[in-house]
């Protein structure tokens, strides 16, 4: 139980730090943005004979910026894991981003990654985190971006109604090279999302989540970004 405490307290230190966050950019000059965003994600065992080990990884995801009316990225990330146990799983792959900034002319990005996954029950709450390392290569740029990220998330069903979940996450971005293509040194984001997730039935491998994330936006030349984005994702998890 030990290990699972101690996520528990960082994931409420990652909340804490959000709040503390948000409140501190009052003051600053940040520009505000409405917008959806979609999002596919499936994790399942990959049948391979002999081996009950390996999984695949794969979420593709549509953005919507300027009070949901511009299209800002698209994005398909598949990828291969091995199972370490019965709680933490290793992943590797590849994504391909197609990026539609306002303003700016559109570009490719492509990204090796890597990312462990963790997640445990502890009583009726569900705890998980994600570290994950990008390899980041842009069109606009020659050189590879390095950058950190890492999720904490906690989930909870509703005793009355077992296939609704309260679901809240954070996850906090960094760089961790300068780049000719504009990546500085240090916290590039934070997201933060609270909503609600619900089954077809408690056995389903579908799940709904949808809810409110709040993606603040480090912009070391100009005004920092917030973006309130109205966040629909669907999971399949046989």
């Amino acid at each position: 139980m030990l290990p699972t405490f101690r996520h528990s307290l960082l994931l409420v230190a990652c909340f804490s730090q959000s709040l503390m966050l948000a409140a501190s950019t009052s003051a600053a000059e940040v520009v505000d943005d409405k917008g959806t965003w979609l999002s596919y994600f499936a994790d399942s065992d990959l049948p391979v004979a002999r081996n009950d080990r390996l999984r695949f990884w794969f979420d593709g995801q549509l953005r919507f910026l300027e009070d949901s009316d511009g299209f800002e990225l698209s994005l398909l990330r598949p990828g291969i894991g091995y199972r370490l146990g019965e709680s933490a799983t290793l992943w590797g792959g590849y994504a391909w981003i197609y990026s539609s900034p306002a303003g700016q002319s559109n570009f490719d990005e492509h990204r090796i990654w890597q990312q462990l996954t963790w997640s445990e029950k502890f009583r009726r709450l569900s705890l998980g985190h994600r570290s994950r390392l990008e390899q980041r290569f842009l069109e606009t740029g020659s050189d590879t971006g390095w950058r950190f990220r890492q999720q904490f998330a906690v989930r909870r069903p509703l005793e009355s109604a077992p296939q609704i979940t309260l679901v809240a996450w954070d996850e906090v971005l960094i760089h961790l090279n300068d780049t000719d293509w504009g990546a500085d040194t240090g916290f590039d984001q934070n997201r933060a999302f609270a909503g609600l997730g619900w089954k077809f039935n408690v056995n389903s491998p579908y799940r709904i989540e949808v809810g409110y994330l709040n993606q603040y936006i480090d912009r070391s030349q100009g005004e920092d970004k917030q973006n309130h984005v109205l966040s629909i994702n669907l999971f399949w998890n046989p």
